[in-house]
């Protein structure tokens, strides 16, 4: 399980020109899910993600986590992010998990987000478009 997470002022995914999900302050979470991925890559995951220290303290040194700045979570599934890209021009999928693991886990995953901060999420298998503000910026790539 991947998790690309950027350290936004805002963000929000649109499908259809309706807005799914939307945050101010928080992490913008692309989650990729791999066909070996089950619910305990998905806790330790969430975890790390929750945990992790990105937000500035007031020695503008990165020791706070999302939780400890009040911040949201907006989670959207990326497929693209379990992409073998070692060879050739065209990515292979082969890594990723089948639609039904990766919704169960990508809902599995926000639901244990949503258990300790405000948590949106874009819409499953649903052509998005994200738009956010990253600040810094700060991107990180996560992984159970």
């Amino acid at each position: 399980m991947i998790a690309l997470i950027q350290r936004v002022s805002s963000a929000k995914v649109e499908v259809d020109g309706e807005i799914v999900g939307q945050i101010g302050k928080g992490l913008l979470v692309l989650l990729g899910v791999e066909k070996d991925d089950d619910r305990q890559k998905a806790d330790k995951l969430s975890e790390k993600v929750l945990n992790y220290r990105v937000f500035s303290d007031a020695d503008d040194k990165m020791n706070l986590n999302v939780q400890q700045v009040a911040g949201e979570v907006l989670v959207v599934s990326q497929f693209t992010l379990v992409a073998d890209t070692q060879k050739g021009l065209r990515p292979s999928f082969s890594k990723g998990a089948t639609p039904s693991l990766a919704n169960e886990l990508y809902e599995y995953f926000a639901e244990k987000c949503g258990e300790k901060v405000e948590v949106e999420c874009g819409r499953f298998a649903a052509d998005m478009q994200v738009s956010l503000v990253n600040e810094g910026p700060v991107t990180f790539w996560l992984n159970s």
